[in-house]
Formats: C-alpha cells, sequence, structure tokens
C-alpha cells in the first residue's frame, strides 16, 4: 500500500514542479535570446549595417514576437511540445538575420534555440534543433561556388558540443530530481511513520494505570503520563507541587537524596521502592517506585525512566489483615498468661504424682501456646520482613525431639488410621534451640497428619553429618500442585485445594518453620507429587556457630 501511494505522490510532486517550471523556463530563454539581439540590432543600426537592412529587421521582429509569446502565453496550461515552437521560430528568425549579412557571424545566435531545445526537451529536442540548425548552415555553406574550410565546420561541431552539454546537464538535473523527490517520499514515509508510533505510544501511556516519568541524561523531564498526575493529585498535591516523601514504615521522612526522583537521577537503579506521599493523618498514596537507566543504540546513556504505581489499597488490605490477626493473637496472650499463671500456682501445691504429671503436661503445652501466640504477633507487625525471635541454642540430640513431636500427634493420627515409621530416626546432634524446633516438628507433623490420606503413613528421620544434622519427613498424602510450589511459604498462604476442604489452618507454620530454620543457620526445602507424597527436609547445623538475633540475620 505504502509503495503506490508513494509513487503518486512522486509523480504528482514532479509534474506540479514541471508545470510551474515550464513558462519560466520558456520566459527565461527566450528573454536571453531577445537581449542579445536587441543589443546586436542597435550596434547595427548605430553602425553602417554591411547587409539587407530589411531580411535584419524583419528577423529582429520575429524574435521580439516570439518574446511578446513568451510572455503572453500560459504555458502551464497547454501541451509542453507546443513551447518547442517557440525556439524553432527563433531558428528562423536568427536564419534571416544572417542571411541579411552572412560574413558578420550571425550564425552563432543559433547556440541559444539549440541548447534550449537540447535542455528542455531530452534527445528528441537535441537531434532536432541540431539538425535543423546544421541543415540551415551547412546547405547553404556547401553549395558549389563556395569553398569548404576548417572554419566551415567548426561551428556546427561547436552548436553540437554545447547543445549535448546541456542535455547532459538537465539530464543529471532531472536524475537528481528524481532521486530528491524518492528520499523526500522515503523521508515523509518515516515521518510518517514516527509520528503514529509516537501516537501510539502517547496513547499507551496515557491508557495505563501507572505512572511514566522519561529523564534526560540533563536531568530534565522529557516525558510525564497522565497517570502520574493523578497519581499526585490523589495525594493532594496540584502537578507543581511536592509532597513529602515517607519510608515504606509510613512515619520515617526521607530526606531529599533519598526520595526515588534523586536517586534516579544519581543513576542509581532500584525495584519495587515503597514510598508513602504525604503527610501522615492527611491524605496520602503509597507508591512502589522502579528505576531503570536507558540507553542509546551505541550504548551511550541517555538518561532514566522512572515508574510507579499505586498500591495504598493492597498495603491497607495486607495492614488489615495483619491488625485482625494480631487483635485474635492478643485476646489469646491475655488468659493463656492467667493460665500460665495459674498452673504454676497449683503445681506449688501438695499433689499426687498423677496430678503433678497431668499439670505439668498442660503448663508446657500452654507455655508452647503462649510461645507460638507471640510469633503470630511477630509475623504480622507492620512492615517487617523478618521475624523477630529470640532463641538459645544448644547441642541437642534431634532423635529425642523427634520422639516426643511423634508421641504427641500418635493419637490424631490414629483416629485416621494413619502409621508412623520412625525406623529411620538415628541420633543426631544439633546445635539449635530445641523449643524452636520442636516448634518445627509439630508444624511438619501437624501438616502431614491433617493432608494425608486415611490408612497413610509418616515415615521421620535423622542424621548427621561433619557439618550439618538432617531431619526428613515424608507423607503419603495429597501431594502440592507445580504451580503452587512457589508460594508455600509464603505468610498465610494456603493451597486452593485446602481452601475448598474442612481442614483448618492459618497458612503461617511453613513460614514460621523457614524462618526458626534459617535463624539457625539452616534451610528447609519441600519436595511434592500430586498423589504420591510430600517430603519436607531440613538442614541444621551440627556444631555451634556465631549466634543470630533475629532471623533473616546471616
Amino acid at each position: 500500500m505504502a509503495g503506490p501511494k508513494r509513487t503518486k505522490v512522486q509523480r504528482a510532486r514532479s509534474g506540479s514542479f514541471g508545470d510551474r517550471t515550464r513558462s519560466r523556463t520558456v520566459l527565461l530563454n527566450q528573454v536571453l535570446l531577445a537581449g542579445v539581439v536587441m543589443v546586436v540590432a542597435l550596434i547595427a543600426l548605430v553602425s553602417l549595417f554591411p547587409g539587407n537592412t530589411s531580411l535584419f529587421l524583419a528577423g529582429v521582429l520575429v524574435v521580439f514576437f516570439a518574446t511578446a509569446a513568451a510572455v503572453a502565453v500560459p504555458w502551464n496550461s497547454i501541451p509542453a511540445w507546443v513551447s518547442a515552437l517557440v525556439p524553432m521560430l527563433d531558428i528562423l528568425a536568427i536564419t534571416a538575420i544572417r542571411e541579411s549579412s552572412p560574413p558578420s557571424g550571425f550564425e552563432l545566435l543559433w547556440i541559444f534555440p539549440a541548447m534550449w531545445l537540447a535542455g528542455s526537451f531530452g534527445l528528441p529536442g537535441l537531434f532536432g534543433g541540431v539538425s535543423v540548425v546544421c541543415a540551415l548552415y551547412l546547405v547553404p555553406a556547401l553549395a558549389p561556388d563556395r569553398d569548404v574550410t576548417i572554419a566551415t565546420v567548426i561551428l556546427p561541431f561547436t552548436i553540437v558540443a554545447l547543445a549535448t552539454t546541456s542535455y547532459l546537464t538537465t539530464h543529471r538535473s532531472h536524475v537528481q530530481r528524481r532521486l530528491l523527490d524518492s528520499q523526500t517520499g522515503l523521508l515523509s514515509t518515516a515521518l510518517a511513520r514516527a509520528r503514529q508510533q509516537e501516537e501510539t505510544l502517547t496513547e499507551v501511556l496515557e491508557a495505563v494505570d501507572f505512572g511514566i516519568i522519561r529523564i534526560g541524561v540533563d536531568g530534565r523531564v522529557s516525558l510525564r503520563n497522565e497517570a502520574h498526575g493523578r497519581l499526585q493529585s490523589a495525594g493532594g498535591a496540584t502537578p507543581d507541587e511536592e509532597l513529602p516523601a515517607y519510608a515504606r514504615d509510613g512515619i520515617t521522612r526521607l530526606s531529599a537524596d533519598d526520595e526515588p526522583l534523586a536517586r534516579a537521577l544519581r543513576g542509581e537503579t532500584f525495584d519495587d521502592a515503597v514510598v508513602w506521599f504525604g503527610e501522615p493523618g492527611a491524605p496520602r498514596r503509597a507508591l512502589t517506585v522502579t528505576a531503570r537507566r536507558v540507553h542509546d543504540d551505541d550504548g551511550t546513556d541517555a538518561g532514566s525512566v522512572i515508574v510507579s504505581r499505586d498500591i495504598t489499597a493492597e498495603l491497607s488490605a495486607i495492614r488489615a489483615r495483619e491488625d485482625l490477626v494480631a487483635s485474635v493473637s492478643h485476646e489469646l496472650r491475655t488468659p493463656l498468661t492467667s493460665i500460665v499463671g495459674y498452673l504454676d500456682l497449683v503445681l506449688d501445691e501438695d499433689l499426687s504424682p498423677t496430678a503433678r504429671r497431668g499439670l505439668e503436661v498442660a503448663e508446657r503445652n500452654a507455655h508452647r501456646l503462649l510461645s507460638i501466640v507471640s510469633d503470630i504477633l511477630a509475623t504480622t507487625a507492620a512492615d517487617r520482613s523478618t521475624i523477630e525471635l529470640s532463641y538459645q541454642p544448644e547441642q541437642t540430640d534431634l532423635a529425642d525431639l523427634v520422639a516426643s513431636a511423634v508421641e504427641l500427634h500418635i493419637p490424631r493420627a490414629a483416629e485416621r488410621g494413619i502409621r508412623f515409621d520412625t525406623s529411620g530416626v538415628e541420633s543426631a546432634t544439633a546445635y539449635v534451640d530445641p523449643s524452636r524446633i520442636r516448634q518445627v516438628l509439630d508444624n511438619l507433623l501437624s501438616n502431614a497428619v491433617k493432608y494425608n490420606r486415611a490408612d497413610g503413613s509418616i515415615a521421620v528421620g535423622t542424621t548427621v553429618d561433619a557439618d550439618h544434622a538432617w531431619i526428613v519427613v515424608r507423607d503419603s498424602g495429597t501431594g502440592i500442585a507445580p504451580d503452587e510450589m512457589p508460594r508455600l511459604f509464603e505468610r498465610f498462604f494456603r493451597s486452593e485445594s485446602v481452601r475448598k476442604t474442612s481442614t483448618h489452618g492459618s497458612g503461617l507454620g511453613l513460614a514460621i518453620s523457614r524462618d526458626i530454620v534459617r535463624s539457625h543457620g539452616g534451610e528447609i526445602t519441600l519436595q511434592s507429587e500430586q498423589g504420591v507424597g510430600t517430603t519436607v527436609v531440613v538442614r541444621l547445623p551440627a556444631r555451634r556457630r556465631t549466634p543470630a538475633t533475629s532471623i533473616g540475620a546471616p
């Protein structure tokens, strides 16, 4: 489609150009000849003319008549070949002038119409004009009563050479003009395409709901879409007003150098930096900001692109969920504290061995439950990426922890016919906090019982090598879908299949277990196959290492 259109445009442009220049060409060529003839006529009239004056004046009058026609006739409105009549008429007029006085050299005037015809009408004009001039000159010159000399042939060859030069020059000019027209067409097409792409890009940038800022190398903003303005105005600011920026917690004020725009201007790149814009207590927005450097085709730095997205609703929803969990956990911790206190008081009394043993079990589990509630409160602390847990590691035999944990879950597993296989448990000493690792075991065994099939099995094993101790829990349950595996350790995540059942859970067990294991310098991994079961492997340090004070510490 673009090719035919471009051809039509070029033809129209070339035709229009030819139409505009035809009258000008006729006028300029004819006026030039008329000026020379006028000078010659004036010289002839002032001096004693040695020839036929009447024939001379007739030729001059014909030239002036042709000049008047060149001025009066609208050559742009008539066929191009008609304008060739003017130089042909000039040739006849010059012939009359020459015949009025042959020795005067008036035949040199034939050069003007010959060059005109060659330059304006191509090869037909070249051959036609040269042929007519040479015939009018050579026929009388080669008459039997005249002598043929070198001077006889010099003029025809001169006219042929000059006419050919005029033709070649004009042809080269036309070729260059066509080349320029072609290049102009290509540039016009490229410009139109670039404008279309620019309009499309502008429409896309205005349609998206995230803000985009393009910053040049000189630090000036060269592009800013509407979404950026909407995000600013949503925070209560005018387009020219700068809102105060706060860190992810919404409380810590960012200095001017730490704001995303200033960091991008310094050449920094960053991903998903959360920034609150607006004063606390006032209308404000939370944006996640990403900055990237851009480069030209040759690798030269071309500035930065900053992309911002409004995540106010997302953070508000997360905070509301965490507040709810924290509120519920707080309500649980208050009565648990009372229960632990009263159990301590009762244990100070004189009790029978059986009653004391039962109360001690209740006290231990109350303490464990209170510790779990405290962990849940820690996980819901706003804007924290790690769980702040204290622990006291010591050399611990993992086999003892596994035995006590399995004993706790045997009654619940027996209700569904699930069997425990502890043949793989061997003595394995690790440098860990026993209460925290017991919490991990309880989470893993609880999941293995809850998500197992009836009459299934759970295999538990421990081992140790030179540097690490290992715990392996394998069940014969339903397994986990591959697309859900990457999210298993996210807080509050529960798989789609589990949500459709009556199995209860908070989605915190694996997240807390991983953070506890990592706080010891270990790692927890999980493999699962649907319909076959799930295997969890826990790696722990076998010897003492520099204790960490919080989960996520190196």
